[in-house]
């Protein structure tokens, strides 16, 4: 099949988000004057090494909010966030955090997250995930369509689980990472292939 976007596909359910995947889960945690936020959004990956940048787009509003979500209207007021990095484990608690709810509800309380305080921003993380990344807002831009926002922040401090290094590398937790297929699916990352690059050895 093919299909324009702007005439619809025709399907129950939009296949776009099922064609790019699976895409890793980015966890944002901020805090702004009506409390603490945390959510999850696929749109989300890293784009820069020197210096270390990453990238997360929420694509919807509330009523609440104008125009946007919690998290970004949060990071427009704080500059800062953190990006927790969900284990299988923590995939029901992530789930319950996607809820729509009022701003003045923290996430973390209802979804019985552990929160801790990150070290290089004023903001709340996840404590028991496997990495989480602290962030300062480089710049938030306005995407095509009227809820689109994409938030670029700089990477001003790293955690990572001690269970998650050996010999010096990152791994996998035990239980996996998780990964956003489309539809309501989502994928376990259990194992990895090494392949190193022509020429690399």
């Amino acid at each position: 099949m093919f299909y324009r976007p702007e005439d619809g596909h025709g399907l129950p359910h939009n296949p776009f988000s099922a064609i790019v995947a699976p895409r890793p889960i980015g966890w944002i945690a901020t805090r702004g004057s009506l409390g603490c936020n945390l959510a999850p959004y696929s749109f989300f990956n890293a784009v820069a090494y020197s210096p270390p940048q990453v990238i997360f787009a929420s694509t919807s509003a509330k009523p609440d909010r104008a125009g946007t979500k919690d998290s970004m209207a949060n990071i427009r007021e704080t500059g800062v966030f953190s990006v927790n990095i969900v284990s299988r484990e923590m995939l029901e608690q992530m789930n319950e955090t996607s809820a729509v709810l009022p701003a003045e509800v923290d996430e973390f309380d209802l979804a019985g997250v552990e929160k801790a305080e990150c070290v290089s921003i004023p903001c709340p993380r996840v404590a028991a995930a496997p990495a989480t990344l602290e962030c300062r807002l480089v710049q938030i831009v306005q995407l095509r369509g009227a809820a689109n926002f994409m938030a670029i922040g700089e990477v001003t401090g790293v955690h990572i689980a001690p269970e998650c290094l050996q010999d010096g590398r990152v791994v996998l937790p035990a239980s996996g990472l998780m990964a956003r297929m489309g539809y309501q699916d989502y994928a376990v990352i259990d194992r990895v292939i090494s392949l190193p690059r022509p020429g690399e050895g």
